[in-house]
């Protein structure tokens, strides 16, 4: 199998663990590469498969870099919670061995892509992902999220809403967060927004922080288009992808999210079912804990 490392060197334990896996790969793995400064082009690298040292936020890096591509990646967690990067460097000459023998689970992420049609050519149609492509200025893909942000002054921003052309919808507050499933227990989860499961092909549409009782989050079919016009934003909003690619908005700016062509073939542990890494990662339904000292 022909291996690409990317590491973040930058995380604590990624050099030792890089200089030890190097000498065991020898002879079980043909290395094309090993990336440190995330300037290898992964969309062209000649590899098999990604082994990513690193967290999730390198995984997601690794995601928008591979512009499509088929490859599989393996990541393995150097940072804190690891919902993306679940392998750990304990396990991970085990877990790659199965790798090398074909014995692997593989999970298709759902990925979007985030364009922004300036005003002056708002009259195409939006729906028509041509259309959007000749008249944006900016677009980028995202595994977890595309957020806008209000940023300073940090002021109420106005958005209208809606998908497929039906914009009907006038929102007022701090931003709105459009995910993936597997970005949903990311900024999703902590804006309030529901937990999607990984293999659901559906995007939702979370509010930050909404100047309404009513303005609940949205899940809408993976089909559909999210348009977004920003009818009142300020000098500091932003539109940010997974937390790492972001640029201003400007008024009258249309921000078109939908579904990415492509999925991100991820290397998942086969021992780890949904509702465990949820109990494990989040603390999710833990019972409370009682004293346990008999009252004298």
């Amino acid at each position: 199998m022909r291996l690409l490392i990317v590491a973040n060197i930058a995380k604590s334990g990624v050099r030792p663990a890089l200089d030890s896996l190097l000498p065991w790969l020898k002879g079980r793995a043909e290395i094309v590469g090993v990336d440190e400064n995330a300037t290898t082009d992964l969309a062209k690298v000649n590899a098999d498969a990604i082994l990513v040292l690193g967290g999730d936020g390198t995984l997601l890096s690794v995601a928008r870099r591979l512009g499509g591509r088929p490859l599989l990646v393996m990541g393995v967690n150097f940072g804190r919670l690891g919902f993306l990067a679940s392998f750990t460097a304990s396990d991970v000459r085990e877990q790659l061995e199965l790798l090398f023998a074909g014995r692997f689970s593989v999970g298709r992420r759902m990925m979007l892509s985030a364009s922004i049609v300036p005003a002056g050519a708002r009259d195409i149609d939006l729906r028509d992902p041509l259309a959007v492509a000749n008249a944006r200025r900016f677009t980028c893909t995202a595994l977890n999220d595309a957020v806008i942000t209000a940023g300073p002054p940090f002021r109420m921003i106005e958005l209208d809403l809606g998908t497929d052309g039906d914009i009907g919808v006038k929102y007022f507050g701090d931003g709105l967060i459009v995910s993936t499933p597997s970005g949903s227990t990311a900024y999703n989860i902590s804006a309030g927004g529901p937990i999607l499961n990984p293999p659901l092909e559906a995007l939702c549409i979370t509010p930050i922080c909404p100047h309404s009782l009513s303005f609940r989050p949205v899940v809408v079919a993976a089909d559909r288009t999210v348009m977004i016009v920003a009818s009142n934003v300020y000098p500091g909003t932003t539109l940010v992808c997974d937390g790492q690619v972001s640029t201003r908005l400007e008024r009258g700016d249309a921000i078109v999210v939908r579904k990415y062509e492509h999925d991100l073939l991820l290397i998942e542990r086969p021992d780890a079912g949904q509702w465990s890494v949820l109990a494990e990662k989040l603390h999710w339904a833990a019972i409370p804990k009682y004293n346990s000292t008999p009252k004298t």
